[in-house]
């Protein structure tokens, strides 16, 4: 199995160099793993945190972008002079506009669409742009440039994409490269030898990214040097991306995102906006800030694309899996989105006999991007409720036939083993915490209000690694300064940042400052996605700690006479463990006072060979259901995970929490819906897209960590968390309804017409 690409630059293998000072795991914390709020919590909550979609500078104009309307379609003229002539306006971008000729998306070493593409092959590509003094008067002008379409047949359904006949969305057919088949065994003998067999067809909808902060930038030039302000999950990615676009080294471009109002996946890729603000900040020589409107982000940013899956699982009478058949379509969108799913079924559960394939097709819709765990919640709602479906007919505990097929090595090549695995005890010590037991030993409702609970187990696939620099300078006075380049997404970045150096240099965090995510100021590191950025840049953190520390008992045994190995380090001060007496406060070295500051840098180094890192999780809720309406609450909700060690609590915490709202969107009030008539989507505002709200999510949540550090990964111990917190929701959900029902429904979302036409065709067979 290879780890996933969309996290980092390039095809070439991450590396970075190896640390000086040694870095052994730490043998007990107290400010690593305690509850911290966020060191930047006054800012945020307060409104003096600037977000790109605050930044405003001297002279900026704002831009607007002119969509295409159609779902496919040949612009066959522009014309801009109306535009050019109204009030403010100091700009206008087209395809002809000379510099405008850009390459974009990506495919087979090539590129199949330019910046403003005449062939618009989904609702929402661009078109034309405009800068003006004020965004109405940017919008109005938009509104004036008259084009002339050639509207083209379109397909949004992925099945009727490979139909003969189907519309070309590009040339060589809509197929997406070749399926992706991952097999082993031989699956007709894992059949023949299974005494019970369950198949079915689930579906989930197609779920946008809609994160509260819409995409935008701001740009500004002086001279050739290009500096941007992005909501982005890396700005090292946007920087490549930039200087690759404009023909510039990669010096001469800054990006600079301190902060960012929520990507979850969809802010992982450059956008066009970006590249079309550098245009027209440069045409006009004055900063251009872009900003989406709200319905540009639905069409045109990205999406967790639809999917169709196909499932068949054979066991013996106690429950041993003997083979697993699964199949997935998805619509990778009009441009080389991936949709596959497939990884889960082949690796959760133990199983000698696999075949599973994963097609991707293009639509006339918009891309599918990486979304929270990518292709893994949509393979858990079949999976999972799958499973649930087989224990029902072998008359096991759902939760006891997972635990009769915990994985020992990941299934795929030579069986690694994994680094650590505690499914098992999510599993487990979740069902303990929920009351599992007594929860499904209760009779069944026999009103109209139904209750039922659920439970589905995940995996997550990838782990992070190298590259990532980090920088710690400790000054004289005893306070420090923390240099990364990660972004925080959200997620307390910065706070766990800061508490390791915190745990390792005795700094309290009031007096820790964090410097991240720019690129002329900050160390290099990769995107913020994937559940990398605690794996992947906590132990470069650790690392440059431990050489300051390292450097300081240097400076410390020389001054006080004592072998350095003698000398013990906590609370900024240095003590002989021969002769207690002869003590230092780290304020108190004369080398650290002569030289101002002690600076310490820290890589990440490289995964361990020969193993598989892979976070895992157990999720458990309950429901009640209303059967004269459909409507359906989430009572409780508890998510187990293993994430390896705990860094800050709070936020562990809250990274389920909301781990499981996403999930429960996708499993109950979110589906893209796409007009089969035009192609255009018709919900593409935040009234009719329906995104869980807090009456929506459980009023009773909990979270338990299996707080069991991993150091056979990295040094501290930390695996990836926000994407597992995502992947069983929705599919729990599944179960709990159809356990309270009786019946299952197998398509996404749950809303109340689809348990109601259950319901009927339950009465119907009666």
């Amino acid at each position: 199995m290879t780890e996933r690409t969309d996290y980092h630059i390039g095809g070439t293998p991450p590396e970075t160099p190896g640390n000086d000072a040694a870095a052994g795991p730490w043998p007990a914390t107290t400010v690593v793993g305690s509850r911290q709020p966020r060191i930047d919590a006054y800012e945020r909550v307060s409104g003096t945190a600037v977000y790109p979609h605050d930044v405003s500078l001297p002279g900026m104009l704002h831009g607007a972008i002119l969509r295409c309307p159609h779902a496919h379609a040949r612009v066959l003229a522009v014309d801009t002079a109306a535009a050019e002539k109204m009030p403010g306006v100091a700009a206008v971008i087209t395809a002809a506009t000379p510099g405008a000729d850009i390459p974009w998306y990506e495919r087979d070493g090539g590129f199949a669409s330019t910046l403003f593409d005449p062939h618009c092959r989904h609702q929402g590509e661009e078109v034309a742009a405009v800068a003006a003094e004020t965004p109405l008067q940017a919008v109005d002008a938009i509104r004036a440039i008259r084009v002339t379409y050639e509207e083209l047949p379109f397909v949004v359904d992925d099945t009727a994409a490979l139909a003969p006949g189907a519309p070309a969305i590009h040339d060589g057919g809509n197929l997406i490269g070749e399926p992706r088949v991952r097999s082993r065994g031989d699956i007709a003998a894992g059949f023949a030898e299974a005494e019970v067999v369950v198949e079915g067809v689930y579906r989930t909808s197609c779920q946008i990214h809609a994160p509260m902060e819409p995409h935008g930038s701001v740009a500004r030039w002086d001279g050739n040097r290009l500096t941007v302000w992005d909501s982005t999950q890396g700005v090292y990615d946007v920087q490549e991306r930039l200087a690759a676009a404009l023909e510039l080294p990669r010096s001469s471009v800054r990006v600079i995102g301190p902060y960012m109002g929520g990507g979850f996946g969809s802010k992982l890729e450059t956008g066009k906006y970006t590249v079309i603000a550098t245009l027209l900040a440069r045409m006009t020589a004055r900063p251009v800030k872009i900003f989406l409107p709200r319905e540009d982000c639905f069409t045109s940013t990205g999406n967790r694309p639809a999917n169709t899956m196909t499932i068949k699982i054979g066991a013996k009478a106690d429950g041993t899996l003997t083979a697993i058949e699964y199949a997935s379509s998805g619509s990778g969108g009009a441009y080389f989105g991936d949709a596959g799913t497939g990884a889960l079924p082949a690796y959760l559960y133990q199983v000698a006999n696999l075949h599973a394939i994963d097609t991707t097709v293009h639509t006339n819709a918009g891309k599918a991007r990486p979304m929270r765990a990518p292709g893994v919640p949509q393979a858990a709602w079949a999976l999972e409720q799958a499973m649930d479906e087989l224990a029902a007919k072998l008359g096991l505990d759902p939760l006891e036939l997972r635990l009769r097929n915990i994985p020992a090595t990941l299934q795929a090549g030579p069986g690694l083993p994994f680094t650590s695995q505690h499914l098992r005890e999510c599993l487990v010590k979740g069902a303990e915490a929920f009351g599992w037991a007594e929860a499904v030993a209760r009779p069944p409702d026999e009103g109209h209000l139904r209750r039922g609970v659920g439970l589905a187990a995940g995996m997550w696939f990838y782990s992070g690694g190298p590259p990532s620099t980090v920088v710690v300078k400790l000054h004289a006075d005893g306070s420090a300064n923390l240099n990364m380049g990660a972004s925080d997404i959200g997620c307390g970045t910065k706070t766990w940042a800061a508490m390791i150096v915190a745990e390792e240099l005795g700094v309290p965090l009031e007096q820790i400052q964090v410097e991240h995510a720019d690129t002329a100021t900050t160390q290099y590191a990769t995107s913020s996605g994937g559940s990398k950025t605690v794996p992947s840049d906590s132990p470069a953190v650790l690392a440059a700690a431990r050489s300051v520390k390292h450097q300081l008992i240097g400076f410390a045994a020389e001054q006080l006479g004592v072998p350095a190995d003698d000398l013990v380090y906590a609370d900024l001060a240095l003590t002989s463990r021969s002769d207690p007496s002869k003590t230092l406060k780290v304020t108190e070295i004369g080398m650290l006072g002569r030289r101002g500051v002690v600076v310490g840098t820290g890589y990440r180094e490289p995964n361990p060979e020969g193993s598989f890192t892979a976070p895992t999780c157990a999720q458990f809720c309950e429901v009640e259901v209303d059967t004269r309406t459909g409507g359906l609450r989430i009572l409780r909700f508890l998510g187990a995970h293993d994430s390896g060690r705990v860094l800050n609590r709070l936020t562990f915490d809250n990274q389920v929490f909301g781990g499981m709202a996403m999930g429960i969107g996708l499993g109950v009030t979110e589906e893209r819906v796409l007009d089969r008539q035009t192609g255009r989507m018709v919900n593409a505002n935040l009234h009719d897209y329906k995104i869980p709200t807090m009456l929506d999510v459980a009023g009773d949540h909990a979270c338990l960590p299996i707080d069991e550090p991993d150091h056979a990964f990295n040094t501290t111990g930390a695996k990836g968390l926000g994407e597992p917190a995502t992947i069983p929701t929705a599919a729990a959900v599944g179960n709990a309804v159809a356990r309270a029902l009786g019946v299952r429904i197998s398509d996404a979302p749950l809303t109340p017409r689809r348990i109601l036409d259950a319901l009927a065709a339950q009465r119907k067979e009666a």
